[in-house]
This record gives C-alpha cells, structure tokens and sequence, in this order.
C-alpha cells in the first residue's frame, strides 16, 4: 500500500526557499489535507496518545471587518500550543468563532448604508435593517475564515461558531434568566456612557481617553463647527442676600452649567467657612442653589469651589447620593439640550449651546475668565463623538460578589494569570468594580428578554413593572404571578434594546460548547485548558467570563490565562485605521504594492480627512509596498517576541529576517537530501552509528533544541523555543556541523555515520519546528525517507513531537562546553583573516597551550577547527615551544595562544598603506562617538557597545600593523626565501573525489 508520506515525494526546487503559503499547502495531499483528515474524528488515537485533553477557543474576532496583524499574533501564538499539543498525543480541540460585535457593526453598516444609499436606519424598519446586516455578515465572515485559514489556523472547523447563531441566543437568554432569578440582574436609573452620535450606552472600552494638554480644537458629530477643549471657564455664583459677595468655580463644561444643583467646598477650606449652610444663586437661573461641604473636593485644585451636576457626571453623582440631591438631566440622548434648560437652549446641539451660555455670563457680568487647562476628554471609539453621562433606566449586573470570587480565585492559585504582574491590575479592578450596565440602545444584537408589563406598577408603585422569561409566555406567566392577574389579560411590551457584545462574548467558553445543554463536548473539554488573549482585554473579556462562568457553570471556565502583549507600529502607536498603519496578515503573506494598500484605505469606511491622514502614513511607511515572507515567517516572527518583553513594535524588515531563516532551512534540507540519495534507509534512532565527535556534538545540540522548545511550550513562553530553533538550524547546524561534513562526504569512501546524523537532524528539527512553521515543516518533512516499520504518521502535524526525554541519551553538555572553546578558536581565527585580509589563502595554524589538560580539548578537533577557520593544516605546538618566526598571533587567554603562518600570504609593502587606511576610517567613527553627548537608556547601552568594538578592532589593526612591520625589517630577499616550518601534528586536507552532491551546494 502507497503510504501517504510517499504521494508527495517530488523533486526539490534547485531555487531559493518557496515563500510557503496556507492557501498553496491547501491544494497538497498528504500536509494539511492529511491533518485536516486525521483531526476530523477527535476519537483518533494516535501512537504516542498521552489520553489527556487540551481544549482552547480562539478570541472571536469582530465580524466588522478583516483581522489585523494582532489578530495574526493571537492566532501564531495559540496554533503554535494547539499543534504542539496535538504532537504531543493530546485529544485537542480548538473552537473558532466570531463575534456580531454589536455597535460597531451596526455603525459601520450604517455607514454604509449612508455612503452607497443616501439611507439612514431609522428610514428603514428594524427588520430590514436587521437584514442588511445579516448580509454584511456573511460577506465579511468568509472573508475572516480565509484569513485564518492563510495563517494556518488548525482550527477544529466543524465546530465554528458565531455568537448570534442559534445555539449562542439560548444561551444568552438562559443566562439572563439565572442571573435575574438569582438576584444578580436587575433595572435601574443610573448614570451610563452614553454616545449621542450612537444613540446609545457604549462600554468602557469603547471609551477612548484622550489627554489634552492644552487649548484643542476637535471636529465632531453633528456640531456645525470645531469645538474647542482644554479651556477652564470661570464663573461666578453670587452669594444670596450679599450683593458683593461671590463664589468663582472653575469648569471645563459650561453647557451642563443648566444642571448645577450644588456647589462644593472641603469642610476645612477657611476661605469659605463663613458660607458654610448659605445659598448661592445659579449664574443663569438665579435659583437659589445650597453651598455644601464635602471632604471629596480638593481644595488645592482651581479655586476649591466644584459646581454639583449630578446627572452629568459619575463624581457629582455620588457626592449628589451623599447630600440627597436631585439630579437635573439638561442634554437629551441626540445631545441636544433639554427643555429644562428653558426656551433659549432647549433643541441646540449641546457645544452650539456652550458657546451661547458664555456669551450669557459675559452679558450678566459674570464671567470671569477663559485659561488653558490640561484635561482627560473621554472619545466614544466608534464614533468619535465626546463621551456624555446620562441617567438612564438600564439592566444592570451585579458584580461585587462574582468579582470577589474571581479575585479569590487569583488569590489563592485556582486561576493564574500569566505574565504575574497582571495580576495587581486585576484585583485592584475587581476591588473596586461596580455594576455592569448590559443595556445597548441598538437593534443588531441579542434583544433583551425583558418585558414591560402596561399599565402596571412596579415595586413600591413607582418604578414600571418587568417581568423576565425565556419565551414570552414564560414572561406572561411571571407577570400573572407578580400581578396576581390573568397572564392573557396583560399587555406585555419586549424592551427594544439588544445586550451588550461583551455579554454574549463572556459566555464563549461553555456556550460554544453546547450550553446550557450537558454536551458531550462540554462534559469533556470544559473547563478549558487554557485561555490566551491581549493584555488588553484581561478585565473587559477575561474577567467578565471568570464572573460569569464561575456563577453560571459552578467552575471556573480555565485555570489558566496567558496575556500577550499589544502590537504596535514601528512608531510605537497603536494599531488604527485612521493611522493607516492597520495591517492585513495577508499582505505580509503574499506581498502588496502601495497602491493596493492605498485602494483598500478608499474603498474603507474612513471620513475624508482620516483617509488623507492614513494613506499619506501608508506612503511613508511603505513607499514601495510590502513584500512577500510568507505565512511561516510571519508567524515565527510574531512568536519570537515574550509576553514579559512590553509592546510589540512589529516591523516587516523582522518579518523578512524569518523570511531568510526558512531560506536558510530550505536549503540545509534541500543539501541533507542530497546527501541521502534515492536508496537511503534510516536507522533506528537506537542504533545509531557515531563516526566523530562532531557527530556527538550536533546530535547534543540537537537535543539541547528539543528541551529548550519543550521547557519553551511547558511555561508558555514561546521565545525559548523560536531562539532554540534558530541557534540549532542556523548557528549549530547550518554555520558549524553541515561545513564541517562537507569536505567529508566528498572523499571516497564516505563515512557512514553523518548521513545518518543528517537525517536525524532533519527529521527531528522539522518536527521541533511544525508548531511554529506548519508549511515549511510540512513541505520539507514529506520530502524525507520514512523510517522503516512502526506506524507512518500522514502530515508532520501529527507525528511525535520530539521529547527532551527521548532524545536525552545524545545529550552531552561537557562535549558541547569542550567544544565552544574549539569555536572561540575559530572566531580568533577569523579575527585573523579578517585583519590581513586572507580572502583566498589557507594558511596554516598553530595551537598552543600551557595547560595539558586544555590541549587535549583541541586534538579531537583539529580538522573541523581548519575547515571552520578556513585554514590548511593545523597542528598543536607543545608549551614552552618558541613561538614560530613570523606568524601572526592572537591571545585568547592566559593559558592559550593561536598562531597563523603569513609568509609568503601577505605583502607587507601592499598590507601595510591598506591597514592604516582602515585605522584612518575607525578612528574617526570613533571620535565621533565619543564627541557626542551621551544618551539616555538603551540607546547608551548600544554607542557604548560600538565604542567598545571600535576599540578592540584598531587595538587588532594595531597589533597587525606593527607585526607587518616586523616582517618587512626582517624578510629575506626575494631571490632566497625561507622555508616554513612543518605543522607539528598536524591535520591537512585530504584529496577529494568530487562528489557531485556537495560541489557547489550550500548549508
């Protein structure tokens, strides 16, 4: 029978790396195919089955558009544990999904709907609204699939979810439910983040701060002209029954100065203890308003003196609670002011009104200046009007006791937060977390199973009376038990408004499981092994499922989180699409020139002036496009950067450096193939024949590699691994074994032991590699001669991941130690060639130490210490001997000495003008640098590094130069020159046979 290894066997490309892509590893049998075949049953057991399980759900990503390259760093990472896992022999299983992300979608459908109809919603019925969306969906859901399918997401597909599917709408209303008949959900009036523009409560996170430093002027929604910001106005209140006495207080929003109840002052300021329990009378109204005191103003801030708005403001609300203070609402949900502000200001936009209210106090003559003044101004992030806080009657969330046991959970181990230093953050935040609003005035998403009952009283007979079911007749029955008539004679109205996303996207680990049904899914992947995400979302997401999992499932959802870090341009900013600097996975894949990137700037949803912002960004940061590295690169690149390392500042030049990694890769397996032939047979592992130490060595390296990856995956800390990865391939294997075995396999007869060496170290490298790089490994694996008997895995994504304990008896770390000295030979050496320029020469070496025992490190690396060093013959020259006249020789320690043979190499008279050409060169970048005036941090750190080397390097052109000098005063005359010393004990080249498989190739 055909093994499904054998199907893809084909010739390797005699060119560079192929830029290995999802979409191209798709279309062959036996890579992906064969892992998609081999997973789709998670009953499979595979040889190396541990019987464990390992469950992960992705972050469903906003359905609003395509992923950017943070999305690209979520999905690198969690893949990478997802295959690693899977390798290992665990029963995995890793749920995709995508969120309806409620207000933004809804905005930026009804951007479009704007931009390409002329049609605004509430033109249109909720229905036909709701279908537009619905059809936006499917466009752009697809178009997320095929982006994490290009990323080489091995996501259990069948198991794809969307969180306004049907199975994710019961859920949502179950646990609304059980969280109303448990207590924990209840209605109120309350101060809310409200964006006029939207028309609705927003969440935290849709708040953006912005800092002001100053006098800005911003653009905004809806208001005819700029709005000035940054600005503190100064008014006055005059004190009742003394004409000449007044209060100045200082504010930042003259337009809620219609909602002023109070003004404050600190108990202990003297200025104003003679007004203690006065009235003041309101600038504008000339009601009388109370004078109260309260320890929670500052009286070092401004004048000491606050005016109270408590329907306006989340401080002045709760010093309003404190005094019984009745709160004024003055700007309606369009933000528009209210007919409480009287006929003069109700129905104008709220900062039209600002500047009208100045002008009002100028007039009265109570105006008492204009500063600038630093200020926080709160941004709605999807529509980029000024956050408001209005009083609105709302659902809301309980969430002191739920956050009390998430916060224990921390406390005490149950649930770790990885990087720990989040772990401050999240139990300040849950000791100081407050009702969650859940109410969101819009019409995409799940509507609230609340409903009014008409006409009825609520509690107390003051507040309108809800009732909550599951169906509306479960609701019909809950109000006939609360109003102890009829369910068929009450009128019951559903409340209009839809849950907050976070609400639903809270519920993602069990209800994609099948929840609040007992699934076999849920019965055997649930809690979740492991939950990984942004730092961003640690207390938006990851505290809100910790909550809610924990009340509605009785466990917490995971016992584990990992947070990465944010991804940010080269500048340091945050992603944006009015930046321009958002970018598609798929372009860093497959390459893009500037004028597609700039077509998808236009063909977005940007106003005109972001666009020109963001596409004169894009021609700055990409003047000729962004060119192709592949999915493999992108994603080893986005690995390689730890959680604890800060912001990520991803830059494409990194990206291009994995790009030339998997070059490097392509090439040393393309040699190694070569090397093996058409006929070769692998020999069991066991069995293997070791001819050299080098052997040994590379083979130590080997499974150095493999504990380094396996302690990388154990502690989540994927760095260690890519950093192993790229020490094995590039500096252990390619750099040092591959040219050492070169000159080797090109004598007859060739030894036997390094194509086996070579084949293990292939073999296991690819699989230490498949969970970072899946399609180059994939590619390169299929290519290689199965072991004989045992069981053929299909794809490298499913065969062992190589243990540190199965590779433990080629572990030799006194081998590796020995032979880092032989490569400090080899740099000096280098060193060498380097400062007299032997491009092409092959000069002899001698060795020389005072130390028996150090000698004896180099006997058995004689040969590779020339082939690395790119010298003939090299010998050891005993202790004591006299140095060799007229050798170059460098120090590497007190004990040991390195000498090379330069007559006959190097002319004097030619070396020694070039030599001080070059000492000319440094010695002016280094007075350059140490002219400059030190700099702070890293940046110092780096100019002291290049002052060093600097340094060493004209100490080494001084060394040579006056060694040269020493040979010109005592060479002999041409027409006799001196015989060189024989190399004691020394290894010269062999004679080769010109294997035509090495000539010419590269590691």
């Amino acid at each position: 029978m055909t093994s499904p290894r054998s199907l893809v066997k084909r010739k390797m490309s005699p060119g560079p790396c192929l830029l290995l892509t999802a979409p191209a590893m798709l279309r062959r049998p036996g890579t992906l195919g064969g892992y998609e075949r081999a997973s789709s049953n998670r009953s499979i057991r595979l040889p190396q089955s541990t019987g464990e399980t390992f469950s992960m759900c992705i972050p469903p990503p906003n359905v609003t558009g395509s992923l950017h390259i943070g999305h690209a760093l979520t999905v690198a990472i969690q893949d990478a544990f997802v295959r690693w896992h899977r390798m290992r022999g665990d029963q995995v299983l890793w749920v995709p999904g995508s969120d309806h992300a409620g207000i933004a979608t809804q905005a930026v459908v009804e951007k479009q709907l704007w931009k390409e109809r002329g049609v605004r919603r509430h033109q249109l019925s909720r229905e036909d609204f709701l279908r537009e969306v619905w059809k936006w969906k499917e466009a752009k859901g697809g178009e997320i699939c095929e982006q994490l399918r290009a990323l080489g997401a091995s996501l259990d597909w069948d198991r794809e979810c969307f969180t306004m599917d049907t199975g994710s709408s019961v859920a949502v209303t179950e646990a609304f439910v059980r969280l109303h008949e448990a207590g924990l959900l209840y209605r109120s009036r309350q101060l809310v983040n409200w964006s006029c523009a939207l028309r609705s409560a927003i969440s935290d996170i849709e708040v953006e701060s912005r800092s002001l430093s100053g006098p800005t002027e911003l653009r905004l929604p809806g208001c005819p002209t700029p709005v000035s910001f940054g600005l503190l106005v100064s008014v006055a209140f005059p004190v009742d029954g003394e004409p000449d006495a007044e209060v100045t207080v200082g504010t930042t929003r003259p337009e809620t100065l219609p909602g002023d109840v109070a003004v404050a002052v600190h108990p202990e300021d003297t200025r104003y203890t003679h007004l203690h329990g006065r009235h003041l009378r309101h600038p504008l109204t000339g009601q009388l308003l109370p004078l109260i005191t309260d320890t929670a103003v500052q009286p070092h801030v401004g004048t000491g003196a606050v005016k109270v708005t408590p329907a306006h403001s989340p401080a002045d609300a709760e010093l309003g609670a404190r005094h019984g203070l009745s709160p004024l609402s003055v700007i309606a949900e369009d933000g528009t002011m209210t007919s409480d502000c009287g006929d003069w200001l109700q129905g104008l936009h709220r900062f039209v009104a600002r500047e009208k209210i100045v002008s009002a106090l100028r007039e009265r003559g109570l105006f008492r200046g204009l500063q600038s003044h630093p200020m926080v101004l709160p941004i709605c992030s999807r529509s980029g009007d000024v956050v408001e806080y209005l009083l609105k009657s709302q659902w809301f969330v309980r969430c002191r006791e739920m956050g009390a046991r998430a916060a224990q959970a921390v406390q005490s181990g149950a649930l770790e937060l990885s990087p720990s230093f989040h772990q401050k953050n999240w139990q300040f935040w849950f000791s100081r977390v407050g009702d969650w609003c859940v109410s969101r005035q819009l019409w995409w998403g799940h509507r609230i199973p609340a409903y009014l009952v008409v006409g009825e009283p609520g509690k107390g007979g003051s507040e309108d009376c809800w009732v909550v079911g599951r169906t509306e007749a479960e609701a019909r029955g809950a109000a006939a038990d609360l109003t102890g008539r009829p369910g068929a004679e009450l009128a019951l109205e559903r409340d209009p408004d839809v849950l907050d996303t976070w609400f639903s996207s809270a519920l993602f680990p069990f209800s994609a499981l099948g929840w609040p049904q007992q699934t076999p899914d849920l019965t055997r992947f649930y809690p979740l092994s492991l939950l990984e995400t942004g730092s961003d979302l640690l207390l938006f997401w990851v505290g809100r499922m910790v909550m809610l999992g924990t009340q509605l499932t009785g466990q917490l959802p995971f016992s584990k989180v990992l947070l990465h870090a944010m991804v940010r341009d080269k500048q340091g900013r945050k992603m944006s699409k009015s930046l321009g600097n958002v970018l598609d996975p798929r372009d860093i894949i497959r390459g893009v020139e500037l004028q597609v990137l700039q077509e998808k700037l236009r063909d977005g949803n940007l106003d005109p002036s972001e666009l020109a912002i963001a596409a004169a960004a894009q021609r700055k940061d990409f003047p000729h496009g962004i060119p192709e590295c592949g999915t493999d690169a992108l994603r080893f690149a986005l690995c390689s950067h730890g959680a604890l390392a800060g912001d990520l500042h991803l830059s494409v030049s990194e990206v291009l450096s994995s790009r030339h990694f998997c070059n490097k890769i392509w090439n040393a397996v393309r040699f190694v193939l070569g090397v093996l032939g058409e006929k070769f047979v692998p020999q069991p592992a066991e069995e293997l024949a070791l001819s050299s130490p080098m052997d040994a060595w590379i083979l130590s390296r080997l499974a150095r590699a493999a504990r380094e990856c396996e302690r990388g995956f154990l502690t989540r800390e994927l760095p260690l691994a890519t950093h192993a990865l790229r020490r094995f391939w590039l500096h252990s294997l390619c750099d040092v074994y591959l040219e050492v075995v070169k000159p080797g396999l090109s004598h007859c007869p060739r030894p036997p032991g390094p194509p086996q060496v070579l084949f293990c170290c292939a073999d296991a490298g690819l699989r230490l590699l498949a969970p970072l790089m899946p399609f180059l490994a994939e590619e390169l694996w299929q290519r290689l001669p199965p072991r004989p008997g045992g069981p053929l895995a299909p794809s490298v994504s499913v065969a062992p991941y190589p243990s540190a304990g199965s590779l433990e008896h080629w572990y030799r770390p006194e081998l590796e130690r020995r032979f880092s000295r032989v490569q400090e030979v080899v740099q000096a050496l280098r060193a060498l060639r380097a400062t007299y320029q032997l491009t092409k020469a092959r000069p002899r070496v001698l060795l020389q130490s005072s130390e028996p025992r150090e000698q004896g490190i180099f006997e058995d690396f004689l040969e590779p210490l020339g082939t690395l060093g790119r010298c003939g013959a090299v010998g050891l020259l005993p202790a004591g001997a006299p140095a060799p006249s007229g050798w170059a020789q460098a120090p590497l320690s007190d004990t040991l000495r390195v000498y090379m043979e330069l007559q006959g190499l190097v002319d004097p008279h030619t070396h020694l003008p070039l030599l001080a050409a070059r000492r000319h060169k440094l010695q002016k970048q280094l007075d350059g640098l140490t002219a400059q005036a030190p700099p702070e941090g890293e940046a110092e750190t780096q100019r002291q590094q290049r002052l060093s080397s600097l340094q060493l390097e004209l100490s080494r052109l001084d060394n040579a130069a006056s060694h040269l000098q020493q040979l010109m005063d005592a060479s002999p005359s041409p027409e006799d020159p001196e015989p060189s010393p024989a190399v004691p004990g020394g290894v010269g080249p062999q004679r080769p046979c010109g294997h035509p498989l090495v000539r010419g190739q590269s590691g």
